[in-house]
């Protein structure tokens, strides 16, 4: 006996009386199985809130109009590019999740590393090899991967999520630059260390608010030295991790610290961590907060201290809209922007109305919705504001999701 073919049944009608299957995985949906029987319209509701295009009808034909079970041609290419939009905006969805457990581990990790450093330092340094190794499997999971924004919910960076997204920023730029395997290992292991020298530095110091005093600058400055003699006494390290961690604030053109190390007296590979770091730090800072502005700083404020060719290789992995970026759209809706995308007008964003209402993850090459113009967080509404927290420090990680 022929099997019957599956009707696939758009969502709005849905009733009462019917026994579907949902085209998920029993791990994306609520229910207990993929086989419901819909009694209530609670359940309706719950079905229509999956994201999904359609349900597989599996009894209850009779109670549908017949003209419901046929369908033609244009009606079933239509339900074929839905299912396929639905896909995709679920893998995004789980990549951009799977970003964000990365970097948590990632930081933990890393915490851990910093707390075997003086106890156990042959620990340290093979726990912070493997959160390396791991980086770099994340990174070369996709040809060409992205840049999704992260949080470890804090509105201060600490040491070790900023030596997390530094890592990733630098290895980005390394990657475009064509760096081999070994440099890259010697970049992220000398980022997740770069500012352990900062743990030497009394907390009044190092958490104070506003400006600090010469005093407490000059004494901030020693903490490249503080954490270069933590780490090379164990004598693990490779002189190249060494060279970032002494030297992550020298620019190109000798005014940086400790030493005032001019152009290629300034290895390539500290050079790339001295511009990530850079940007990172700007992005954390209580009158920046946006990649925007932190970008715009590099080229006005640092014009000449950092290679031209890295500044562009950063500019590239970051796009027009970074992620972190809050967007007004040509909907008049606002967003923060999620993740890097080819389609650079039309990326991925947490969106809300203009009041905050209605805030959900879009998909803009979708919806033929583009960005207008990034908003300063001043331009937001309160209830704008609450929807996507742009109060929250900006992090990234690596993001393999397919192009929408």
């Amino acid at each position: 006996m022929a099997r019957a073919e599956q009707v696939h049944l758009p969502l709005a009608k849905l009733q009462i009386g019917l026994t579907i299957k949902l085209p998920l995985s029993w791990k994306n949906h609520p229910f207990l199985f993929n086989r419901v029987q819909i009694k209530e319209e609670v359940q309706i509701e719950l079905i229509k809130s999956l994201g999904v295009p359609y349900v597989i009808l599996l009894s209850g034909h009779e109670l549908l109009p017949e003209e419901e079970e046929s369908s033609n041609d244009s009606e079933e290419v239509e339900v074929e590019q839905q299912t396929s939009e639905v896909d995709i905006n679920m893998e995004v969805r789980k990549s951009l999740r799977l970003s964000q457990q990365r970097f948590i581990k990632s930081v933990n990790d890393t915490r851990t590393a910093f707390s075997k450093t003086g106890s156990d330092p042959e620990g340290a340094y093979r726990s912070s090899a493997a959160i390396v190794e791991e980086m770099l499997e994340h990174m070369s999971e996709v040809e060409l991967p992205e840049l999704a924004l992260v949080s470890a919910g804090e509105s201060d960076s600490s040491i070790t999520q900023h030596g997390i997204s530094v890592a990733v920023v630098a290895l980005m730029i390394a990657k475009t630059m064509n760096l081999n395997m070994s440099d890259m290992r010697d970049i992220a292991l000398g980022c997740l260390y770069h500012d352990i020298g900062k743990l030497k530095v009394p907390d009044t110091i190092r958490r104070k608010r506003g400006a600090l005093t010469d005093h407490e600058a000059n004494f901030m400055k020693m903490h490249p030295n503080f954490g270069y003699d933590m780490m090379s006494k164990s004598g693990l390290f490779p002189e190249a991790v060494l060279n970032i961690i002494l030297h992550h604030h020298e620019f190109i053109d000798g005014s940086g610290y400790p030493d005032g190390l001019k152009g290629k007296k300034i290895p390539l590979p500290t050079q790339i961590v001295s511009l990530a770091n850079d940007f990172d730090r700007q992005l954390w800072a209580e009158s920046v907060r946006s990649p925007q502005v932190a970008l715009g700083y590099l080229f006005k404020k640092r014009a000449g201290k950092h290679d031209e060719a890295l500044i562009s290789s950063l500019v590239k992995i970051l796009g027009i809209y970074p992620p972190g970026t809050i967007v007004q759209l040509s909907d008049m809706s606002v967003g923060k922007v999620m993740m890097t995308t080819k389609e650079v007008k039309q990326p991925q964003v947490w969106a809300c109305e203009a009041d905050g209402s209605e805030s959900n993850l879009r998909f803009l090459i979708q919806e033929k919705v583009t960005v207008e113009k990034v908003l300063k967080v001043e331009e937001l509404s309160e209830g704008a504001m609450k929807s996507l927290q742009p109060e929250m420090g900006i992090s990234f990680y690596f993001n393999s999701a397919p192009e929408s």
